[in-house]
């Protein structure tokens, strides 16, 4: 991947913790808009991954800003696209947001052949809600001492070591294509319903490895059930400095992470769209928010609207790169 385009989206994640309000302890202001009914959060994963984490952090903080309740919902499947499908067919009233992901409001855009909605037309970008790295995680038996030992052990074994991912498509399934295309090594790949369940099978040893975000990954590498041999970054975690990154061990321009936004059906109102930006900002800025990010070695977001429908423009254009030299179709 070229190493100009990750400079530029760690340029626009800057921009966007910029943008984070100061003075949590100040009493927040009426909204000039405010919610007609309750707000729907959609999820497009089931409960227990990051994206899930994020939503029930944010929704009652949201609520708090609105004056209304927020509830999260989780229609998981497809990688994330049956959430987003919803959400870009609800009515534009602000009562129906999304937890966008990187793989349903990015990824899919370039691989999938039949898709009811355009990510680029289908959603009001609210803003960035975060961004978290990667690690090419395996299970903590595993003989690879370092991720110089796991490469070796993939090219002597073409074909036998297996990899998982949250389904076809999913940042994790790109992730783990790209590291073939950068490496050369010979991997399959198995997906799963969900990043919970991939990393079950592999603390359990039913699959190999799988490149994943560290969120998701931290209470099983607490647990010592598996264990993380390099970061998906272009520069190193400062929480795991001594984990190299995978362009280190030789996977050139290898740079991929999670990315994660609030959305709502395209059409809504320019007054509804300004005041979930000031709560979702608002949010970001309190402790409970930052706490979870910072256990994630996650990086805030806030960018104003504009900015984060660049930012996905962006992100839809590099992938489209990425999905030409790639083995992905979904159907």
């Amino acid at each position: 991947m070229r190493n100009g385009t990750g400079t530029g989206r760690r340029a626009v994640l800057a921009l966007g913790a910029a943008a984070l309000p100061a003075g949590r302890g100040r009493v927040q202001p009426s909204p000039a808009w405010k919610p007609p009914r309750p707000v729907r959060l959609v999820v497009g994963f089931p409960p227990g991954g990051f994206t899930d984490i994020l939503a029930r952090v944010l929704a009652p903080l949201l609520g708090a800003r609105l004056d209304q309740s927020v509830v999260v919902e989780n229609r998981g499947g497809a990688a994330g696209i049956i959430g987003a499908e919803a959400v870009a067919r609800a009515a534009p009233d602000g009562t129906t947001l999304l937890m966008g992901h990187s793989t349903a409001n990015a990824i899919v855009a370039n691989l999938a052949q039949r898709l009811s909605y355009d990510p680029r037309t289908a959603f009001a970008p609210i803003t960035l809600i975060a961004a978290q790295p990667h690690a090419l995680l395996v299970n903590a038996a595993a003989p690879h001492g370092d991720i110089g030992a796991f490469l070796a052990a993939a090219r002597q074994a073409p074909g036998r070591m297996t990899y998982a991912s949250s389904g076809v498509a999913s940042v994790q399934h790109v992730a783990g294509e790209m590291l073939r295309a950068a490496t050369g090594i010979d991997v399959v790949h198995v997906p799963y319903r969900g990043t919970g369940p991939a990393l079950a099978d592999l603390a359990g040893g039913q699959v190999d490895f799988v490149i994943d975000g560290l969120a998701g990954a931290a209470p099983l590498m607490g647990a010592g059930r598996i264990r993380a041999l390099a970061v998906s970054t272009a520069r190193r975690v400062p929480r795991l400095p001594d984990l190299p990154t995978l362009a280190e061990a030789g996977a050139p321009g290898f740079e991929i992470r999670s990315w994660f936004g609030l959305f709502a059906p395209a059409g809504l109102s320019e007054a509804a769209v300004e005041s979930l930006h000031a709560a979702a900002t608002g949010a970001l800025a309190r402790p409970e928010m930052q706490r979870v990010l910072e256990d994630a070695s996650a990086e805030a977001g806030g960018m104003p609207p504009p900015a984060f429908a660049d930012f996905v423009r962006g992100e839809i254009a590099r992938y489209r790169d990425v999905a030409a030299r790639m083995r992905i179709a979904v159907e």
